[in-house]
């Protein structure tokens, strides 16, 4: 298993979405009052950018004239043929029992949490950071440089 950070919890307000690329996939992280889920950015129907389409709920009535609106921010319509998806479960709403989309697990983890070193599974980025020793003697900040 292997983790990468691909925002900072504000960057996505709730309602929003990102879209990251990781691995070679494309994969849309949505913010669904506060909570956070992850869904590839691909429609099974005929490969659409699914995570750029409209995100909703469903409108359902007991009875003519009588509506009800639930599920808000929960439902993620493809943009170019209109299929639904749970953006929580990836479930289909158009072929339910054979139909969905790849889900990935999204946490939010403290920064201190996310240090990368042996043994915690995460993958190190391909670029490294010149790095100086920083110390603080008496009121000064002194960089050092080896």
């Amino acid at each position: 298993m292997k983790k990468y950070v691909v925002a900072m919890v504000d960057e996505i307000a709730p309602g929003q979405r990102k879209i990251v690329e990781i691995e070679g996939r494309s994969i849309g992280v949505f913010n669904v009052h506060g909570a956070f889920y992850a869904i590839r950015n691909r429609c099974p129907h005929a490969g659409a950018p699914l995570c750029e389409g409209v995100v909703s709920g469903f409108v359902t009535s007991k009875s003519p004239g009588e509506y009800i609106y639930s599920r808000q921010g929960e439902i993620l319509r493809c943009p170019w043929h209109q299929w639904e998806f749970d953006v929580k479960t990836g479930q289909s709403y158009f072929d339910p029992a054979k139909t969905r989309v790849r889900t990935y697990q999204a946490e939010v983890e403290a920064g201190c949490s996310l240090v990368c070193d042996d043994g915690t599974g995460m993958a190190k980025g391909p670029f490294v950071a010149e790095t100086y020793q920083v110390a603080l003697e008496k009121e000064y900040v002194v960089v050092v440089i080896e």
